[in-house]
């Protein structure tokens, strides 16, 4: 059965022209496409070049949105000893040892970051199949496990994000809030795209950049100039 698309999603289709947008006038046109009744996301969805079935074109790894992720994040950690006060001082939501991986077996889930620092990771291994499939299981490669756990919350707390490619070689990624002004997108957006060209995976080959849609939440997909946005410099853009 075909998929009934709704009437407020057919006219913002068709506000959608079929060809690469610049940056700047991709994200004014996702400000104005995004009318749904609750505050929208602003989401990216980059196809590159690599195929993560191989370990050297695998692509995890944590970008700052300078001007935020325009949500509050709760951060939970796992420590022991005087880390736990530190963990609590720095601002996380929810701390403890032993007795909050048992709450997390038991189905507590009311943070959107779980960190861990290293000395612990035996014990939160048991909660990989509870928290891998939702994102949350605390890695090195996230920045989750570390024992600088003040520069952590802060991070995430002000707008730090995980993001990997998925088995098909795209990103998924949230990098703001639609309500955002178009100038402040594109700084998030910028320092997105350079952290996935920083962190290009050494097996990579050929064209390594292949699409980059836009979107709200609720919205039509707008594809962007990647070129364009490439080219820009973060002087520009900042």
């Amino acid at each position: 059965m075909a998929r009934k698309i709704s009437k407020r999603l057919q006219a913002l289709v068709a506000k959608v022209e079929d060809k690469d947008y610049a940056p700047l006038e991709a994200l004014q046109l996702l400000k104005d496409t995004a009318t749904a009744k609750f505050p929208e996301a602003a989401e990216a969805h980059i196809r590159l070049g690599i195929d993560p079935k191989y370990t050297d074109q695998q692509l995890r790894t944590t970008v700052v949105l300078p001007k935020g992720t325009g949500q509050v994040v709760r951060v939970a950690v796992i420590t022991r000893g005087e880390k736990v006060a530190e963990a609590t001082s720095a601002g996380a939501d929810i701390v403890g040892s032993e007795e909050l991986i048992d709450d997390i077996q038991k189905g507590m889930m009311d943070f959107d970051k779980l960190i861990a620092t290293p000395d612990v990771m035996p014990q939160v291994a048991k909660l990989g199949k509870l928290l891998g499939p939702r994102g949350l299981m605390p890695s090195p490669k996230g920045g989750t496990v570390t024992f600088d756990l003040a520069g952590a919350i802060a991070e995430f707390k002000a707008g730090k994000l995980e993001y990997r490619a998925d088995k098909t070689g795209i990103v998924h990624v949230m990098f703001g809030k639609a309500a955002f002004a178009p100038e402040d997108l594109l700084v998030n957006l910028k320092a997105l795209q350079e952290s996935i060209d920083r962190n290009r995976p050494s097996g990579a080959k050929g064209r390594y950049w292949r699409t980059m849609y836009i979107s709200a939440t609720m919205g039509p997909a707008i594809r962007i100039d990647v070129g364009a946005l490439r080219e820009l410099k973060t002087t520009e853009v900042a």
